[in-house]
């Protein structure tokens, strides 16, 4: 961290402004020292009621310039001060920590509805986005997905080892509207009507599931965004979609489904580990679940065929399966989800992961 010098201020002079947005106020450093019992010559007398005078001054200004700081909207403020107090029995000293960049976080993405971002703070820290909590790798790298329905801001906390909070960061998620999208002709043993041993082989599913996205990979093994995990397809359903099957409104379709021939060759979009390949699954037939690092989990569902086990690496571009239309399907295709922790995000938004030049918030 490279630490800044300031100079002390003269009494009511305007702190030093940073940026062209907000402004950071500084706070000298100041220490109170019990006092021990002493003379002083009539001269010092003055001397002392003289600095005595000044110091009064300049903390009115200190208080005047914060209270008008406090005022400022705090969607305006783009530099951040730290300050972390340091007691002891006869001293009381405030410190201040200027960060480099106006955010105690930096992030880089799509910020869309259903989009994903990859930001960097320091190392081994608490990040806290409406009571989700990640943590950061030794680089200081995390990631954060935004829900389908996320809404335009979201706060981003950083969280220190010790549990002091460093700072937060707020961030606007562009809206989407999403297409509504009708199935007809489904058994009704796949909508809503479902016997005891449907209803078992649902729940043994579900457990089955859980324990695939409850992997945390540790390692970043997402890097720079997707590739499409199909060679050559036709997109048949959007990400996000209102569903409604045999005429029953459903909750929202979270994959993007793409159509190809069975046999169609399935690809790893990037870098990760196998959580879960399971061919038995009640609605989704056969899928395979990819962990690319801190909860960024995505499926590949209906599939013809499984080649990877739990526990395995893939590297990006290699074979994981092949296209089918295995479980609640109408005809050959893959549907192709993503989850961050508990979150539903778009697949096909991180095909688009911007260049570095348009990468930052």
């Amino acid at each position: 961290m490279r630490k800044h010098k300031h100079p002390i201020p003269s009494p009511c002079s305007s702190p030093q402004r940073r940026g062209d947005v907000g402004s950071s106020i500084f706070v000298p450093q100041i220490s109170f020292r019990n006092a021990g019992k002493f003379s002083l010559s009539h001269g010092e007398r003055r001397a002392t009621a003289g600095e005595g005078v000044r110091w009064l001054l300049g903390a009115f200004c200190i208080l005047i310039l914060t209270a008008c700081g406090q005022g400022e909207s705090e969607a305006q403020i783009n530099s951040i001060t730290v300050f972390v107090e340091k007691i002891s029995d006869n001293a009381v000293t405030t410190k201040p920590l200027v960060y480099d960049h106006d955010s105690p976080i930096s992030c880089k993405g799509v910020f869309e509805q259903g989009g994903a971002v990859q930001c960097k703070t320091l190392p081994n820290a608490t990040i806290d986005i409406n009571g989700i909590k990640s943590k950061t790798d030794k680089d200081g790298i995390v990631l954060i997905g935004f829900d389908r329905d996320a809404p335009s801001t979201e706060t981003i906390s950083v969280i220190l080892e010790d549990g002091v909070k460093l700072g937060s960061k707020f961030v606007k998620i562009a809206p989407r509207k999403y297409a509504i999208s009708r199935i007809d002709g489904l058994p009704p043993s796949q909508v809503s009507t479902f016997t005891k041993a449907q209803l078992k082989h649902i729940r043994a599913s579900s457990a089955r599931k859980n324990v695939g996205f409850a992997s945390r990979q540790q390692t970043m093994w997402f890097k720079d965004g997707f590739d499409y995990p199909l060679k050559d397809f036709t997109k048949t359903s959007p990400f996000g979609a209102q569903r409604i099957l045999n005429g029953e409104s459903k909750r929202p379709h979270y994959g993007v489904d793409i159509a190809a021939p069975i046999g169609t060759p399935i690809y790893a979009p990037a870098d990760g580990v196998v959580s879960m390949a399971d061919n038995d699954l009640y609605f989704e037939g056969a899928m395979v679940m990819l962990d690319h690092g801190q909860g960024l989990i995505s499926l590949y569902l209906h599939m013809n065929s499984i080649d990877v086990k739990p526990g395995q690496e893939v590297l990006r571009g290699e074979k994981i399966g092949e296209v089918g239309s295995k479980g609640r399907s109408t005809g050959p295709h893959l549907c192709w989800r993503l989850k961050w922790r508990n979150r539903n995000l778009d697949p096909e938004l991180l095909t688009k992961w911007p260049t570095e030049e348009h990468a930052h918030d």
